[in-house]
């Protein structure tokens, strides 16, 4: 099926996610929209989040996609339940393959997971990890600077290092074996929260465990594209298209990415 797949995003973040998934579906055209402008999503109301979440999955809608992946964890949280009943398309979030991914990796049952004030706060993560394993030990940890951080496009350096450094201090006292990144903003500061939690530490994203998730579904369904893609992925944002355009540039290497500004009410 030539139809394209959605991927939706408060901001920059979910260009994680959508690396991933060019790399395991090259055949694949995706559509991208970040919410830019109204992002972050983390100390946003539920109401607020499930009201944006679906401007953006209806503005998709309307260009026939055949799926939809919620690429944003705070929108998961507290989306993707409504998302998958209303839309006619099969919708994949970004939380449960996380969990997954980390339960695969622990060797003592002890997962620290951080993320936006609001996914923390929705226990999304501490739900699911325990429905995979009942005796996990998790450590919880709000990191609302990153986000902002990254959306700046100033993730890299010693004041980011510095911001990093500061907000897992708290981590010191816990003891886990593998660390969730619980924002798909947060692999752009991989190689800075490795650095800050020692190499004794697994710091796992969602990205591949949420594009297995997705080429499973395509199989199932009989949905993915059999020949080789000719048409260009396509980036929408609310906010800034230079800030916009230089982050897909660099984290997806695409010299000249077709952007788009979009507009919800």
């Amino acid at each position: 099926m030539n139809a394209p797949i959605g991927v939706i995003d408060s901001g920059v973040g979910g260009l994680t996610v959508v690396k991933e998934l060019m790399r395991r579906l090259p055949n694949e055209q995706f559509l991208y929209i970040g919410d830019t402008a109204r992002c972050p999503y983390g100390p946003r109301s539920a109401t607020e989040v499930r009201k944006f979440t679906w401007q953006m999955a209806q503005a998709l809608k309307g260009h026939s996609i055949k799926m939809l992946v919620v690429a944003c964890n705070t929108a998961t949280a507290v989306a993707l339940e409504s998302l998958q009943k209303k839309c006619p398309f099969p919708v994949v979030g970004v939380i449960f393959p996380g969990a997954r991914a980390a339960i695969k990796a622990t060797k003592r049952s002890e997962v620290c997971i951080l993320g936006t004030t609001g996914t923390i706060h929705s226990g999304a993560y501490e739900q699911a990890l325990k429905s995979l394993s009942s005796s996990c030990h998790i450590v919880p940890l709000a990191c609302p600077a990153f986000v902002p951080l990254v959306e700046s496009g100033e993730y890299e350096g010693d004041f980011a290092n510095y911001l990093v450094e500061k907000t897992l201090e708290p981590l010191h006292a816990e003891s886990f074996d593998t660390l969730i990144l619980g924002c798909t903003h947060y692999p752009l500061l991989q190689k800075l929260i490795e650095k800050a939690v020692g190499p004794n530490v697994t710091v796992l994203s969602s990205a591949e465990e949420t594009a297995d998730d997705v080429e499973e579904i395509l199989n199932y369904y009989h949905l993915q594209r059999k020949e080789v893609n000719t048409q260009s992925h396509f980036f929408y944002t609310t906010g800034s298209i230079p800030m916009f355009k230089t982050i897909i540039s660099k984290w997806l290497e695409i010299s000249n990415p077709n952007i788009q500004q979009i507009t919800f009410k």
